[in-house]
């Protein structure tokens, strides 16, 4: 399974990298361009973009029809990996350092800005270039709120930001959870799905359910990676184990099952580690271990799990040929991965 699914992402890479190239170079000075590149040739699956072109195949699309598109969807993400990194400081993505640990938070923020435009370069260059446009836009402000949320559900820390202060969520549960994750993470796995339908001439029953599988598809990934966040291994991950506990997240959803698990004492425990003014290593490993006393991880898998049989029920109603297949084992793959 995984064979086949890595297979397909090389020959993803191979189509879309030199498209992306392309696009993140127009009206970009000379000087600049190492800087800017440095974000999207710093790793990644190109798991967005090969969603994108199956969902066209699958539905008798050509893969050319999506290619811009889709490198622009990959922009889009990296896009939004630049501002999270910055927001939650975090120095390492994918075992390297991020766009703002290595050349500062201004020159970050400054590339962002050119990764934003050329977003909607790359859907000038489709068959659909102002509905696709559109949904980008749609796209980024659903991604905009889901970190405001992911933001407030943060236990403490911002007190320099008064709005943040002001609007912290005291308490927080599944439904929060999942509000949060529909718009953060969900919303590109629709964008990825539904362009790739357009651009394949779907109808619009089609695209319905393929936005329902994106859904389904989406919320087991962000499970998935709350899950490493706290059980992974670090070298395999890409990222510090336990990031989540140093920037105080409530919107994990392991964190948020031990804390429903948990004794008044330990619940107490955990939740004063995670309201410290500062976080050391002690406190994570403390923190890591209490979670792992409880039956957090496997309460995750199986909520991680109802949604990957959703996705696959979604799937049943779409056509079904080698592409479907494809789509089915990255709905498998997805729970299994270890980064």
């Amino acid at each position: 399974m995984e064979k086949e699914i890595n297979k397909f992402l090389t020959e993803t890479i191979k189509l879309v990298n030199p498209a992306i190239e392309e696009v993140l170079s127009l009206q970009v000075d000379g000087r600049n361009q190492k800087v800017v590149d440095y974000q999207v040739w710093a790793g990644g699956k190109r798991l967005r973009p090969a969603l994108t072109m199956i969902v066209c195949q699958m539905l008798g699309g050509k893969k050319n029809d999506v290619l811009y598109p889709a490198a622009g969807l990959e922009i889009l993400h990296n896009y939004t990996l630049i501002i999270d990194d910055i927001i939650d400081k975090s120095s390492f993505r994918r075992g390297e350092p991020t766009t703002w640990k290595k050349f500062g938070k201004s020159i970050a923020n400054c590339v962002s800005v050119d990764y934003g435009a050329s977003v909607f370069q790359a859907a000038r260059k489709s068959k659909y270039p102002v509905q696709i446009s559109e949904i980008f836009a749609a796209t980024m402000k659903n991604i905009v709120d889901g970190e405001i949320l992911d933001i407030l559900f943060e236990k403490k820390g911002r007190e320099d930001e008064p709005f943040i202060i002001e609007n912290r969520y005291k308490n927080i549960n599944e439904k929060d959870y999942l509000d949060m994750v529909n718009k953060k993470t969900v919303s590109l796995f629709q964008a990825c799905c539904e362009i790739g339908a357009i651009c394949a001439n779907a109808k619009p029953e089609q695209i319905k359910i393929l936005k329902d599988f994106a859904f389904n598809l989406g919320i087991a990934f962000q499970v998935k990676d709350d899950i490493l966040d706290i059980f992974g291994e670090e070298k395999k991950f890409g990222k510090k184990i336990g990031h989540d506990i140093r920037e105080r997240k409530g919107g994990n959803i392991v964190i948020l099952f031990a804390l429903q698990e948990l004794n008044s004492e330990d619940k107490n425990q955990l939740s004063r580690i995670l309201c410290k003014q500062r976080i050391n290593r002690e406190d994570i490993a403390k923190a890591v271990k209490m979670i792992k006393n409880t039956n957090s991880l496997r309460s995750a898998l199986k909520f991680g799990e109802e949604y990957i049989k959703k996705a696959k029920d979604d799937l049943q109603l779409l056509p079904q040929n080698k592409w479907n297949d494809l789509l089915k084992e990255i709905t498998d793959f997805t729970l299994t991965r270890e980064k």
